[in-house]
């Protein structure tokens, strides 16, 4: 029997992809709404403000993102290695466990039974579950690798390989949490509550640890994998230099991990954490731009192709952004910048600079890549919706951003106004008034990104009507390193 690849798991998880991309941008959209309309979900509280934010964070980042993620992944580790992956059943393991890990996360952010780190309700099973499913995931992902047929390992595996690693130890740091019979609960739900090991400025240090580091290897290093993989394929040429990839590789993975404490200036962390964090956070300009420009020059001698093909489109202009994103970050966490950008709606505009315009619009052109093939078919049903849905994504993504900047530096200006005899010039309802039309520009640009979305859903399930399950891709028998 002939060998062949596993495009099952890789199918679902693309296809996932698509749906929780739609969900997590419709919860965006509501809370959008919810800072012009106040009373927009009838005061209910399931649907308030402070349950639905971390609820549309969560749904983007790893339900929409880590779906494509594991899709990407997934699908090239078997394509570059030349092998199928190590085990079906596992496989099936991390998808259905990864489904489920993100509906109990999603009901828990609704009925609000957590209570973030004063203490967690019902969170650390959720933590031990991703726990188990991502040990899964690294098992299957290293596995496939070690039985692989080529000598050589593509650089996408690299940074796949280098995300899979670094989440697992972000994710154990971050959530060590001392069982709840420790923390003498007599609650009826305290067997389910556990207490933080950190407190004070060691919580928030290993904090912004995480975060900052979820941002640059979930975020970055892992969507880089696709980049790696899917422009030249989309390009048909090899990767402009594969030695600076490398270089690219060891240089962001070592200078990431110390920019967290760029999160903490003028706080109470040592003033020479906060300076470290700083410097390391400008020193990552140049790696990130090295890749950005890696990405973009693989289509020297292919520039005539982002005429016609929207998926290159797709994938080109998520590194415009990506570069923008990732010189904007580094100026932010310069102190006199951060001074005036800390807690205004700059950061809302930078953190969706990198999310809608780097993140999502890779995921979707690697998804347009993908889809087709896994159902048989040499494109998607219609390429002119593809086409259209790359114009009012990248018209979205710039009204979004433009209005936050422009909201943002209005905020700080404003904020540090004194008159003469000291007192602050504008009250804080003044500069909510002030900001309040770019939120609606920011709402506009924010249905516009969903309803691409909405487009992309059935542009594939006009795909996937007219083409087949693939579930029979033969593995190549010629193997050359």
């Amino acid at each position: 029997m002939e060998a062949t690849y596993n495009y099952k798991v890789v199918r679902q998880f693309a296809i996932m992809t698509v749906v929780w991309g739609i969900v997590g941008m419709l919860v965006g959209v509501i809370i959008a709404a919810q800072l012009i309309w106040p009373d927009i979900t009838l005061q209910l509280p399931w649907l308030s403000f402070g349950r639905l934010r971390p609820l549309h964070t969560n749904a983007v980042i790893f339900a929409f993102g880590g779906c494509g993620l594991f899709a990407a992944s997934l699908y090239v580790v078997q394509r570059t290695c030349q092998t199928r992956l190590i085990s079906d059943g596992l496989a099936a393991f991390v998808f259905w466990g990864w489904q489920l890990i993100i509906l109990s996360a999603a009901v828990s952010f609704v009925l609000g039974i957590t209570s973030g780190k004063e203490y967690a309700e019902l969170e650390w099973p959720i933590d031990l579950m991703i726990a188990v499913v991502w040990i899964a995931y690294a098992i299957l992902y290293f596995g496939t690798i070690m039985k692989r047929k080529t000598s050589h390992i593509y650089v996408a595996n690299w940074f796949f390989g280098a995300y899979i690693i670094t989440i697992t130890l972000l994710h154990v740091v971050n959530n060590i949490e001392l069982p709840w019979i420790l923390g003498g609960s007599t609650s009826l739900f305290g067997m389910f509550k556990s207490y933080p090991v950190y407190s004070g400025v060691q919580d928030a240090m290993v904090q912004w640890w995480y975060g900052h580091n979820a941002v640059g290897f979930f975020l970055t290093t892992a969507f880089l994998g696709m980049m790696y993989y899917f422009i030249p394929k989309q390009a048909g040429r090899p990767i402009f230099s594969y030695r600076l990839s490398i270089v690219h590789f060891w240089s962001l993975n070592f200078i990431y991990m110390w920019a967290g404490p760029h999160h903490l200036l003028y706080s109470a962390l040592p003033d020479w954490a906060q300076s470290l964090g700083m410097v390391f956070s400008l020193m990552l300009i140049a790696p990130s731009w090295g890749g950005m420009m890696n990405g973009i020059m693989t289509l020297s001698g292919a520039w005539h192709k982002l005429r016609t093909d929207p998926i290159l489109k797709f994938l080109i202009t998520s590194l415009s952004f990506y570069g923008m994103s990732t010189f904007e970050g580094p100026m932010m966490s310069v102190k006199t910048v951060n001074a005036l950008s800390h807690f205004t709606d700059w950061t809302i505009g930078h953190v969706h600079s990198g999310a809608m315009g780097w993140v999502a619009m890779v995921t979707i052109g690697s998804m347009y890549y993908l889809i087709p093939r896994l159902f048989g078919r040499e494109e998607m049903w219609s390429t002119r919706l593809i086409n259209v849905h790359f114009w009012w994504s990248t018209i979205g993504v710039v009204l979004y951003i433009a209005s936050m900047w422009i909201a943002g530096v209005a905020e700080g200006l404003m904020w540090r106004a004194t008159n003469a005899d000291g007192t602050l010039t504008y009250s804080f309802a003044q500069v909510v008034n002030a900001i309040y039309p770019f939120y609606t520009i920011r709402l506009v640009g924010g249905v516009m990104f969903f309803l691409g979305m909405l487009l992309m859903a059935y542009n594939v399930w006009k795909t996937v009507a007219a083409g087949k399950a693939v579930n029979d891709a033969a593995i190549p028998q010629a193997v050359h390193a």
